[in-house]
C-alpha cells in the first residue's frame, strides 16, 4: 500500500490522504488487484479508534471532543457515536470552512446536533472521549493536560505531536496498536518525544490493543482510570479489507479486469 499525505490538497478540492493498495497472490506473486484505498484508510483508522474505545473508554461516555476534520475524522466520530450514542459531540479544526462542513456532514448522517468550536479548549475540556487528529506542520503543545478529567479516554494520533509532555504522567494506562511502529527510532507520531526521551517505554507500556482484545491483558478496569490509546495504523488491516473488497466485487460482478503480461 502507498499513501500520500499532502496537507494543502484542500486548496484543489482533494483529500489530503490518497492511497493505492496492490494485492498479490502470496504463492506466486502474481498481481491480483489494484484498489483505491483512500476510503479504506479513512474507515480502518476510524475503526481502530472505535475499537480502542470499546475496550478502554467508560461505558457511560456521553461527551466526545474531536480535533480535526480530515477523512479519518468522519469515521472516528461516526463509529464512536455508533457505540456510545453521545449526548454531546464537539468538533474543531483550524479552518472554519473545514469544521463547518464537517459538522454539517455529521449532522446529516447522525441525525443530531454537532457543536462547532473555534478553539481547542472548548472542544476538548472535560470530554469523556478526547480524539486529536490535527494536521500540524510541526509539534506544538496545543492539547493541554489540565483539560483531561479523571476517567477520560484520550486518543492522540496526529502525525506531529500536539501534546504537552506531561500528559502521560496522568495516565493510568498507555496502550498502542503496535509497539514496533511506535517504538524508538521512528520519525513521527503523537508520543514521539515521549518515546524518544524514555517517558513511554516497552516496560511501562500497558499493552498493545490486540493483547487486550484477545484477553491477554485487561482493558479498562474501573471508571476512575484515565487511559491513552496511541495508534499509528496497521497495514495488515488494509490487506484484510482489500481482500474482502475483491471478494465482494467478484460476487457483485463489478470492477474492471486488467490484462497482465
Amino acid at each position: 500500500k502507498v499513501v500520500g499525505d499532502f496537507v494543502d490538497n484542500y486548496k484543489v478540492d482533494l483529500p489530503s490522504e490518497l492511497a493505492v493498495l496492490n494485492l498479490f497472490d502470496p504463492n506466486t506473486g502474481v498481481p491480483k488487484a489494484i484498489i483505491d484505498a483512500t476510503a479504506i484508510t479513512d474507515m480502518r483508522t476510524g475503526a481502530v479508534t472505535a475499537l480502542g474505545a470499546k475496550y478502554l473508554a467508560r461505558k457511560d461516555s456521553k461527551i466526545l471532543g474531536h480535533i480535526g476534520a480530515r477523512g479519518t475524522s468522519y469515521w472516528n466520530v461516526r463509529l464512536l457515536d455508533h457505540l456510545f450514542d453521545f449526548d454531546e459531540i464537539r468538533v474543531h479544526s483550524r479552518r472554519p470552512e473545514s469544521r463547518n462542513a464537517f459538522a454539517k456532514r455529521l449532522e446529516a448522517d447522525l441525525g443530531k446536533k454537532i457543536i462547532v468550536t473555534d478553539n481547542w479548549e472548548d472542544c476538548l475540556k472535560g470530554a469523556d472521549i478526547m480524539v486529536e487528529a490535527s494536521r500540524l506542520p510541526e509539534p506544538a503543545p496545543l492539547f493541554k493536560t489540565e483539560w483531561v478529567k479523571k476517567g477520560a479516554f484520550v486518543v492522540p494520533y496526529g502525525t506531529m505531536s500536539a501534546l504537552e509532555f506531561d500528559l502521560t504522567d496522568i495516565m493510568d494506562k498507555v496502550v498502542v496498536d503496535d509497539w514496533g511502529q511506535c517504538g524508538p527510532g521512528k520519525p513521527f507520531g503523537a508520543l514521539r518525544r515521549h518515546v524518544d526521551e524514555g517517558k513511554v517505554t516497552a516496560e511501562n507500556l500497558h499493552a498493545e490493543i490486540g493483547q487486550i482484545v484477545c484477553g491477554m491483558k485487561p482493558g479498562r478496569e474501573s471508571d476512575e482510570e484515565t487511559i491513552l490509546f496511541w495508534h499509528r495504523g496497521l497495514s495488515t488491516t488494509d490487506v484484510a479489507l482489500g481482500a474482502a473488497m475483491v471478494d465482494k466485487a467478484r460476487e457483485m460482478n463489478i470492477g474492471q479486469r486488467l490484462r497482465f503480461a
